[in-house]
């Protein structure tokens, strides 16, 4: 069975603010951690004491679809069976998460990318977690043809490209420059977990997924060890499938910043130690991360300080080849939508502004009329106000009659600016007609739509997914 993204990646980042309250001696430990050369030594990293020129301190965090050990040995088969693993993995990044921390503040906000997104890569357009294995594969082809035979320079150096490829295709996406780099397989989310005894989660209804091993009772729970990677590895069964698992691994992160602050770990000399033991056995970190630096910069960070956020998507059910593969599918989205959703996250501005409209339509004279064909309610009104951040006059005209996908409508005279509508919406599709009156754009919301505003609590995500809002403050019930 294929392995799918299963692991919660912020281990590391968490235990790193748990380490505000226990200082610096303790972290000094951690300095066996293994590094690799994944941020670019030339103007990239933050260097100890700065601001980044962004305006925030960037992690990506990587979870790997791995079945060995920092230095390429694979898994005993006794560890295998117990994490309810294959013998078999490949070299997929199935869980991606961006820490964004603003300068001068002590939040943190935290977004996931759909291992799924169709994007831009080095050697074609492809998902985003095939980025690693192409270039692993990749690289360790060019060694062996330049004639390397040192079999752990090959592996190490075709590691490196991986990992500096998946680094490369989330900045291209997201328009963020990653400043660290953390990356953990399936035995360090194994022994991160149980480090810290555990991690409060909560379920609407009973679940058992053969696939994943999952078999866990409704409400609230405690879960550690296989059983906490079986919780944010199942996808079967639930819906929106992987969206449904984005939301187990961000409410499990939550609770994990939880336990790694609160005083019965900090104040616990044993679970400590076991809790950097695990993270030097099996987490992989860029060379250029200073930890201690790190710390005294998030001095303060408190348990409920992490918000947690996904990507902006145009279509979950992307047929990206037709032609050829007619079934296969992905997650379309729309660069321009996630760089201005990444950017929002720390009040800045979308990388690019808004195209001028076209001298016969000024914009003072497009009204841009939203109405909401799904469950979720607000939808319209939060849409609205996210037009009228991009200078459109925009309204909310309520409910209108249910269909699955988005579209916007105009006449013949504002396609420029209606297109423009449905690009900054997440890529839209556009609709022209004559029953659209004089100077209005209509934007009908479909209930898969996942563009900006499509986030507000209480309602439902793409798949059907719900979208309360996950922060670690407290647990948030999940499918």
């Amino acid at each position: 069975m294929h392995v799918l993204g299963k692991i919660a990646v912020a281990g590391l980042a968490l235990v790193v603010l748990g380490g505000t309250a226990y200082g610096y001696v303790n972290l000094r430990a951690l300095d066996g951690v293994t590094r690799d050369n994944v941020i670019d030594e030339e103007g990239g990293g933050a260097k100890p004491g700065e601001q980044p020129a962004d305006g925030s301190l960037d992690i990506l965090l990587v979870g790997r679809d791995a079945r060995s050990d920092n230095q390429g040995n694979p898994l005993p088969p006794e560890m295998l069976r117990e994490l309810r693993a294959g013998a078999n993995g490949d070299d997929l990044t199935d869980t991606l998460i961006v820490l964004r921390i603003p300068n001068g503040t002590k939040e943190v906000k935290a977004f996931s990318i759909p291992r799924d997104s169709y994007v831009s890569m080095a050697g074609g357009k492809g998902k985003i977690n095939g980025a690693f294995g192409r270039a692993k594969a990749a690289e360790a082809r060019r060694l062996r043809t330049a004639g390397e035979t040192d079999k752990a320079k090959i592996n190490q150096g075709a590691l490196t490209a991986g990992r500096r490829a998946t680094r490369q295709a989330v900045e291209d996406l997201t328009g963020v420059k990653i400043d660290h780099f953390a990356e953990v397989n399936l035995l360090s989310f194994y022994e991160i977990s149980k480090a810290v005894g555990g991690v409060d989660v909560c379920l609407k209804k009973a679940t058992k997924d053969e696939n994943s091993g999952a078999n866990f009772q409704a409400g609230p729970q405690r879960v550690s060890g296989a059983d906490a990677l079986a919780f944010v590895r199942q996808r079967d069964g639930l819906p929106g499938t992987d969206f449904a698992r984005v939301r187990r691994q961000q409410v499990f992160l939550a609770g994990l910043a939880r336990q790694v602050l609160s005083a019965g770990t900090l104040a616990d000399p044993g679970k400590l130690s076991d809790l950097i033991d695990a993270v030097k056995r099996s987490v992989v970190l860029d060379g250029s991360w200073n930890l201690l630096d790190f710390v005294g910069q998030m001095r303060g960070v408190s348990g409920g300080g992490i918000q947690f956020a996904t990507i902006p998507v145009v279509n979950i059910d992307y047929r990206y080849d037709p032609a050829n593969n007619p079934r296969a599918t992905a997650v379309q989205v729309d660069p321009a939508a996630v760089k201005a959703f990444a950017a929002s996250l720390i009040g800045g501005a979308p990388p690019a502004a808004p195209t001028a409209p076209p001298a016969s339509a000024p914009a003072a004279a497009v009204t841009v009329d939203v109405s909401n064909a799904g469950p979720k309610e607000g939808l319209a009104g939060r849409v609205a106000g996210v037009l009228r951040e991009k200078g459109f006059t925009s309204r909310a005209t309520g409910n209108s009659d249910t269909r699955r996908t988005s579209l916007v409508r105009f006449g013949p005279a504002l396609a420029e600016r209606g297109a423009e509508v449905a690009k900054l919406l997440g890529g839209l599709t556009t609709q022209q007609s004559a029953s659209v009156p004089a100077g209005h754009i209509e934007v009908v919301l479909g209930t898969v739509y996942a563009g900006p505003g499509a986030a507000g609590g209480g309602g439902t995500g793409p798949g059907g997914v719900s979208d309360d809002p996950i922060t670690s403050n407290g647990v948030v019930c999940v499918d």
